[in-house]
């Protein structure tokens, strides 16, 4: 496969590879992302926790947006059922190395990452996808593999405007290349739909 994804769990914003950097890479089949507010049993290095566990740990809605402040992998892959591996430097701060797309091959289009309600690729009715308005989506993400952008943009489909360029719209790879972006979910103050919703994070582009 010409592509592996890396999650920086170390608390420094550190490209993989450097000095000190700290990355899992993600097992495509069995691991997720998880946000949380956090608790006693939702916290880094923890047991994977349960359904009910991850209900009680969820941002409470109010009356503002309300930011989610903590992000984990469950990797699934550590000995005794797997552990919550927390990912610092994800979410709303200025920060470039949180996901690392790693390209062993050249492409012939540039990667995009999409989000979307379901595996088959064709809608975005989950309420924190805007159900169906992706300008109302709870993601927003910002490509970081040139440098840090400014703005977030809203990612939800793929719309123009609600993708990420993963090559900071430099085009398709011309050989192995690392690739990394940040995403954080913000509730927005309007919702209020309670819902069991599981997004697809996914990475397309086109090769010879």
């Amino acid at each position: 496969m010409s592509l592996t994804i890396h999650v920086n769990v170390g608390e420094g914003d550190i490209a993989r590879g450097q000095s000190g950097a700290d990355y899992v890479e993600m097992n495509l089949t069995n691991d997720r992302l998880i946000f949380s507010a956090g608790s006693d049993v939702v916290a880094d290095n923890l047991p994977i926790p349960s359904v009910p566990q991850l209900n009680s740990a969820f941002p409470l809605i109010d009356d503002k947006d309300v930011e989610v402040l903590h992000y984990f992998l469950a990797d699934v892959s550590v000995s005794g059922g797997g552990l919550l591996r927390e990912i610092h430097t994800m979410g709303n701060q200025d920060t470039r190395y949180v996901l690392c797309f790693a390209f062993t091959t050249a492409t012939t289009s540039e990667p995009v990452l999409e989000i979307w309600d379901d595996s088959t690729l064709d809608s975005i009715t989950d309420y924190c996808l805007g159900n169906g308005v992706a300008n109302t989506s709870f993601f927003r993400g910002k490509a970081t593999t040139k440098e840090l952008p400014v703005d977030w943009s809203r990612v939800a489909g793929s719309g123009v405007g609600h993708t990420l360029l993963l090559n900071g719209g430099d085009g398709a790879l011309s050989g192995a290349k690392d690739l990394y972006c940040n995403l954080r979910l913000t509730i927005r103050e309007d919702f209020a739909q309670a819902a069991l919703e599981n997004p697809v994070i996914c990475v397309k582009w086109t090769s010879n």
